[in-house]
């Protein structure tokens, strides 16, 4: 609910009075009890400001404003109470990271500035975030073009890293699940160093020689000293740098909750990497699935079970035989498009862009291409 505030206080009649101030300047919802605000959060969430008074019972504010912060990271959060407690208010603003801390009564006007500037920092906070999600996700999206460019198979495979780890992100609710994509997006951008002979040996499961080994075991290290001096990119780089780690010490992974965000985007990479690899090869996905899980120590169990339903996410697709004028953004490779002569141009998997459609005509004006091929449509375009 944008831009909206919520306000919790286990007193109607406080409730009420706060609706009568401030409904001419904000939009205003209210709960009576913490436990009563977690439900509106989830029913009506999420809230630029949670305002919430401390002491309540069953729940008390510094309890209910942790919670906020867990659900609603974005949410600024503020303190009203008549307890003139330091204390109270050293673990509110530790705890449950207080934007303001305000005693009762609170002066109109106070109230008022007060929430201005919350919803000022609410601004500021989701203002960077798109910058983050979407300005930093275009400028990384130039980035893999130019890999597919370069190198189709290693592209190819990105493009379905990405798929399962949006899969996994969304099955399991993680957060600041943008980072795990761009990582799965560029965990292949060091491959731009190996030649084409070698990734599409990697590709297709052939073994390669002891130096074709040692190139492709230092393509996560390439890779992140190529992004590691972007802004922004720092955390997405180290996930990369250590996406063959194994689990975890002594077969024994810690819970996804005791992972810092770079750890678990590595041990994600990891994952859906070795799957990626078995499905390539001709593994139904829950075989693929059942031989991670009998090795723990390798491979988080819980990123590998929420991997069991994954072929859910390509049911709105369907399976078309197009030629290279039939192209279209979009669309998605169902197997390899070579030339006549077997030059791989692109991989499986790979998602049609525009540049990619331009590039593939252009090509094909120069060189014979196997048509019709196989491509996975949108179901509503189908």
């Amino acid at each position: 609910m944008s831009d909206a505030i919520l306000f919790v206080d286990d007193d109607v009649n406080v409730l009420e009075a706060y609706r009568r101030v401030l409904r001419r300047h904000f939009a205003i919802e209210t709960a009576a009890g913490g436990a009563a605000g977690l439900a509106l959060l989830e029913q009506k969430g999420p809230f630029a400001v949670v305002v919430s008074d401390l002491r309540m019972p069953g729940m008390d504010g510094v309890q209910f404003l942790t919670a906020v912060r867990q659900r609603a990271p974005d949410t600024v959060r503020v303190m009203l109470t008549g307890q003139a407690d330091i204390t109270a208010a050293i673990a509110a603003i530790n705890e449950g990271h207080i934007f303001r801390f305000l005693t009762k009564p609170c002066p109109p006007e106070l109230l008022l500035r007060a929430l201005e500037d919350a919803l000022a920092q609410y601004r500021l906070v989701t203002a960077e975030r798109t910058l983050l999600e979407q300005t930093l996700h275009g400028s990384v999206k130039v980035l893999t073009d130019v890999l597919a460019l370069v190198n189709p198979a290693a592209f190819g495979q990105s493009a379905r890293l990405k798929h399962y780890v949006r899969h996994i992100s969304e099955r399991l609710g993680l957060a600041e699940r943008w980072q795990f994509e761009l990582a799965a997006m560029l965990s292949h951008l060091g491959c731009v160093t190996l030649p084409a002979e070698t990734l599409e040996k990697v590709y297709a499961g052939q073994p390669l020689s002891p130096e074709e080994e040692r190139m492709f075991a230092a393509h996560p290290e390439v890779g992140h000293d190529l992004l590691r001096h972007i802004p922004r990119l720092e955390g997405v780089a180290q996930m990369i740098a250590r996406q063959r780690e194994p689990c975890g010490a002594n077969g024994a992974c810690p819970p996804l909750e005791a992972l810092d965000p770079v750890t678990l985007g590595a041990r994600l990479l990891k994952v859906v990497l070795a799957f990626d690899q078995l499905v390539a090869r001709g593994v139904p996905h829950r075989r693929a699935v059942a031989e991670l899980r009998q090795h723990p120590e390798a491979y988080h169990p819980a990123l590998v079970e929420a991997l069991e339903d994954v072929d859910a996410a390509g049911t709105a697709m369907v399976l078309r035989l197009v030629t290279v004028r039939d192209l279209f953004p979009g669309m998605v490779l169902d197997e390899d498009v070579r030339t006549t002569s077997g030059v791989l141009v692109l991989a499986k998997g790979h998602e049609v862009t525009p540049a990619l459609v331009q590039r593939l005509r252009s090509f094909a004006l120069k060189a014979k291409i196997v048509e019709p091929f196989r491509v996975l449509v949108p179901r509503h375009d189908a």
